[in-house]
C-alpha cells in the first residue's frame, strides 16, 4: 500500500448481520473515528486547494465532506487546523481523521427508557412518547426508537428495520408493535396489508363534527407542498378510509373543540390528520395541518393511538392493548372542560 492510498473504509453497520446473536456486542465496537490516514502532499500540488487535493488522493470521501471534516478540526497541516479555502504548496504532512456521517450512524444502539407495555417471544408493543422519532432519517439520524429498540434487543438487527412494520408521527403519542423475529415481522407486515390490524386514536379537533362517520379519501403528496399529504383524485393516490365518532365538545378560549375516536382501516402517512382537516377540523396544536394563530394550545398535533389490536403471530390468538393518554393529552382535556372518562370509551 502506498503512503498515498486510504486504508480500507470500515462501515458503520455489518454488511452481514446474520450471525449477530442475543446479547452480542457487536454493534457496540464502532467507533465514532476511522483511523487517520497520513499524507504527504506533493510538490505538483502547489497552488491548489487543499480540499480538492484531498478528495483526489482519498475518493473513498467526497470533497464536501472532507470540507466538513476541515472546518470540523479534524484535518491538520504540519500539525495544525487546517483552514478552510488553504491551498497547498508541496511537501506538507496532512493527517486526515474521516468521521462516520450521521446517516452511517443510524442503525447503532443508543440506550433508551422504552415504555414497554407487553413482550414476548414475538413481539413488543411500546408505548411511544410524543416527540420520538420512529426511523432514522435526514435530520434524525439519532435517537430513534430503532436505536433504542436494538439497545434493548441487539438480536434485532437480525430483522428488517429492527422490526418495526408501522410508524407513528414524531408528535403523535401511543401504540405500536415490533416484530422480534423476521416471521413474526412477515406475519404482522401481512396483517396490516389485510387490515385486520386495529388501530383506535383519540384526536382532539377544532370545532364540532357530526357524531359519526367515515372519510373515504384517497391520499397522496401534496401538489404543492411535497412535506404535506393531502386527500387526492391524483391517479398515484392511494385508498385512505378512516371511522370516526365524537364523544365529547368542549372549548378552549371560547373555541368549540371536539374529542374523537377514530379507527383506521388503512395507515397512510398523517392520515387522520389529512382527513379530519379534510372536513374542516384541523387537530388541536398540529403545526402542519392546522391553523397558526391557534398553536399556542398545544405544542404538538393532539393525537393518541389509544388501543392496538391483532392477531398474536404465533398463537394466532387476537389480542388488544390500550396506552392511557399521556399527562399533556389529559391537561388538555381537562383545560377543554372535558371528562377524560369519555377517553375510555373505545370500541373493544
Amino acid at each position: 500500500m502506498s503512503r498515498n492510498t486510504p486504508p480500507p473504509v470500515e462501515k458503520a453497520f455489518p454488511a452481514d448481520t446474520a450471525d449477530i446473536d442475543e446479547g452480542d456486542e457487536a454493534l457496540d465496537e464502532f467507533s465514532d473515528a476511522i483511523a487517520p490516514v497520513t499524507l504527504k502532499m506533493a510538490d505538483d500540488a502547489c497552488g491548489v486547494r487543499l480540499d480538492k487535493v484531498l478528495s483526489g488522493l482519498i475518493p473513498a470521501y467526497s470533497r464536501s465532506r472532507i470540507q466538513q471534516w476541515i472546518e470540523a478540526g479534524y484535518v491538520t497541516v504540519d500539525g495544525a487546523p487546517a483552514k478552510t479555502k488553504m491551498t497547498v504548496l508541496g511537501d506538507e504532512l496532512v493527517v486526515v481523521t474521516p468521521q462516520i456521517a450521521p446517516e452511517e450512524k443510524a442503525f447503532q444502539p443508543e440506550a433508551m427508557d422504552l415504555d414497554i407495555v407487553h413482550e414476548d417471544k414475538a413481539l413488543i408493543v411500546i408505548n411511544k412518547p410524543a416527540g420520538l422519532v420512529v426511523h432514522p432519517a435526514a435530520g434524525n439520524w439519532t435517537g430513534t426508537l430503532l436505536n433504542g429498540l436494538l439497545h434493548h434487543l441487539p438480536s434485532l438487527a437480525n430483522v428488517p428495520r429492527a422490526g418495526i412494520v408501522h410508524r407513528l408521527d414524531k408528535d403523535t403519542s401511543g401504540l405500536m408493535v415490533v416484530a422480534k423475529t423476521l416471521a413474526a415481522q412477515t406475519d404482522l407486515v401481512r396483517q396490516l396489508q389485510a387490515r385486520t390490524v386495529k388501530r383506535q386514536y383519540l384526536a382532539l379537533v377544532w370545532g364540532t363534527p357530526q357524531l359519526s362517520g367515515q372519510i373515504d379519501g384517497a391520499m397522496a403528496r401534496h401538489p404543492r407542498d411535497r412535506i404535506k399529504m393531502a386527500v387526492s383524485e391524483s391517479m398515484i393516490a392511494k385508498p385512505a378510509l378512516t371511522h370516526y365518532r365524537r364523544l365529547a365538545v368542549g372549548a378552549l378560549d371560547g373555541r368549540a373543540v371536539s374529542l374523537m375516536h377514530c379507527r383506521l382501516e388503512t395507515g397512510r402517512t398523517h392520515q387522520i390528520r389529512v382527513h379530519m382537516q379534510s372536513l374542516g377540523f384541523a387537530l388541536v396544536g398540529d403545526a402542519l395541518y392546522g391553523k397558526p394563530h391557534l398553536m399556542p394550545f398545544f405544542p404538538r398535533q393532539a393525537l393518541q393511538a389509544a388501543r392496538l389490536g391483532l392477531n398474536h403471530p404465533v398463537s394466532g390468538k387476537y389480542c388488544v392493548w390500550s396506552a392511557a393518554l399521556p399527562p399533556d393529552f389529559a391537561e388538555l382535556l381537562v383545560r377543554a372542560g372535558i371528562d377524560q372518562a369519555v377517553s375510555d370509551a373505545l370500541d373493544e
